[in-house]
């Protein structure tokens, strides 16, 4: 024998809160390690989102140097100027 006794409600009670504990232990660890990648999930997408609004002002920036005609030019004739 190993010395166990199977009915000691004690020893039981002990087993138990061992258990419960390292059973604790290991979901925290889990739920810090998924907390920890979704924050770094969230800031990476953050850092994306700023580049993909810089990028947009960037665009706009030209198109507004390039792209668009300048106040200063005679508008078309519209059918309601006839």
């Amino acid at each position: 024998m190993d010395g166990y006794d199977a009915d000691d409600p004690k020893q039981s009670a002990a087993d138990m809160t061992v258990f419960v504990q390292n059973l604790l232990q290991q979901m925290q660890s889990r739920f810090q390690t998924m907390s920890d990648s979704i924050i770094s999930k969230i800031d990476e997408m953050g850092s994306r989102i700023d580049e993909l609004e810089q990028s947009i002002n960037d665009l706009r920036a030209e198109m507004g140097q390039e792209g668009l005609p300048s106040p200063s030019k005679p508008k078309e004739d519209s059918p309601q100027d006839r």
